[in-house]
């Protein structure tokens, strides 16, 4: 199994945190988003992901894009570890929603693709870059923090085990620190990542701990 990531994409941490929950093995590929103007540029990378994003998963002849695609993936090819949907379909639906917040709504408008239109385009200076992240990222994390208020106390996003939603979560609490944003009017968000980080499987995710971490 091939996996290819960059230690500071949100969406490749979230597939290192299911990997590493599910203690499946793989070997990793770095494509640099920066370096040679861009390794997922390249045409060898865009045939394995014709979006030129990552993360990119290959197993034998399969190859997936999309970290959610990848996750449910992992969940269902080794179902005898760490579930991370509810067998409740109703739980299980808020968990998707939950992620998808993150994954659809909040995650791509920081994309490195997105910032650096922004500079090209409309000639966004680095602050202005990082009040664009901070405001949508602050807003996505009040509307999950929001979510979670409907539900029972836990220590993580949906009981007391890490899943789908808490994958998603974490990266996203990462760039809400590395952008600044103020977390203070979510405690919950705040208790479930001081939770969750303190799991192996969260911290030896973390950007810092990758081998192509600069």
């Amino acid at each position: 199994m091939r996996f290819y990531g960059y230690f500071r994409s949100s969406s490749a941490y979230r597939c290192r945190i299911a990997f590493n929950l599910k203690d499946v093995d793989y070997d990793f590929v770095s494509v640099h988003l920066r370096k040679d103007g861009g390794q997922q540029k390249r045409p060898d990378y865009r045939a394995k992901n014709p979006q030129a994003l990552v993360p990119a998963l290959e197993d034998g002849d399969l190859t997936l894009t999309q970290s959610l695609a990848i996750i449910e993936w992992l969940d269902e090819s080794f179902p005898e570890k760490a579930r991370f949907l509810p067998e409740d379909k109703d739980t299980r639906a808020k968990v998707r929603a939950f992620a998808q917040a993150i994954a659809c709504d909040t995650h791509p408008l920081q994309n490195l693709r997105v910032l650096d239109y922004l500079k090209a385009e409309f000639g966004a200076d680095q602050a202005a870059l990082d009040r664009w992240c901070g405001r949508w990222i602050g807003d996505g994390l009040a509307a999950c923090e929001a979510l979670l208020e409907k539900e029972p106390a836990s220590t993580f996003c949906f009981g007391e085990t890490p899943g789908l939603a808490d994958i998603c979560l974490i990266p996203q609490v990462f760039s809400a620190e590395r952008f600044g944003v103020d977390l203070s009017a979510m405690p919950r968000l705040v208790a479930i990542a001081e939770a969750a980080n303190a799991l192996p499987a969260f911290a030896n995710a973390h950007p810092r701990n990758q081998p192509d971490a600069e």
